[in-house]
Order: C-alpha cells, then sequence, then structure tokens
C-alpha cells in the first residue's frame, strides 16, 4: 500500500489594511469631533443649548440635531423631521444651511460651506467673530 504524506505550509503576509483602516477612522474620528464641536458653538451662539450636537454622535436621532437649527434660522423646528424622508432631507438641509449663514449675516455661499463641508465651516461659524443676527428665514419676516 502506498501511503502520501502532504504538508500544507502557511505563509504569513502582512499587506498593511488594519494599519490603513486604523488611520482611516482616526482621521474620521476627529473630523466627527472638530464638527461636533463646531455645531455645538453656533448653537450656543444663537441662544440654545449646545447639548442638542451630541445628538450628533446617533444614527437615528441624528435629524433632531437640527431642532434647534431650523428655530434659530427661523424656519419651523418640525422641519428636522423631514431630514428623515430620503431626498427631501438633501433640499432641507441645503435651505436649513443657507437660513443658518444668513442668521449671522453670511452669504449664500457659506451656507453651502456650511452643507457640504460642515466640518470646516462650523467650526469656522462657531468660533469665529461673527455674531447671531436674529432668524433669517421667513417666519422671521412676518414676525
Amino acid at each position: 500500500m502506498f501511503l502520501a504524506q502532504v504538508t500544507v505550509e502557511t505563509t504569513s503576509s502582512s499587506s498593511g489594511g488594519g494599519a490603513g483602516a486604523f488611520i482611516a477612522v482616526g482621521i474620521y474620528l476627529v473630523i466627527a469631533i472638530i464638527t461636533l464641536i463646531g455645531f455645538w458653538k453656533v448653537l450656543e451662539k444663537g441662544g440654545e443649548s449646545g447639548a442638542w450636537a451630541l445628538l450628533w454622535l446617533t444614527g437615528c436621532l441624528y435629524p433632531f440635531a437640527f431642532w434647534p437649527i431650523a428655530k434659530i434660522s427661523g424656519r419651523p423646528s418640525w422641519w428636522s423631521i423631514l431630514l428623515y424622508i430620503p431626498i427631501v432631507n438633501i433640499v432641507i438641509l441645503i435651505i436649513l444651511s443657507i437660513d443658518l449663514a444668513k442668521s449671522f449675516g453670511k452669504s449664500t455661499g457659506y451656507g453651502i460651506g456650511l452643507w457640504l463641508l460642515p466640518f470646516i465651516f462650523y467650526p469656522m461659524l462657531g468660533f469665529g467673530s461673527s455674531s447671531y443676527q436674529g432668524p433669517a428665514g421667513p417666519l422671521a419676516a412676518q414676525a
């Protein structure tokens, strides 16, 4: 009878994928913390509690972080509920961002920046020299 011996060789190769993922998560966390702090400062400048910013840390309650932003911007607070509706949420975020920028005396372009690059524009608005000038939305015009 013929017996064959099978040997299995294992090789250890390090592709560095773990290190890349670790760096990506680290960068994400830094950006998230910078955005959170900037959002907190914007809320405080607008006369609201900065604790609303902590809702950014949750996935399902994230839209409710915009409840005081809608109020500061002169829009109805219930607009934050519309952020749960796909496609509509994009339009609502753009409108709220532009109105928020105008409430602080900034331009429409700055509002688009708040929407597209919140990790840059929220800290600039929160820590910058601009001050809250009152709601800029249509509800403010009626009052």
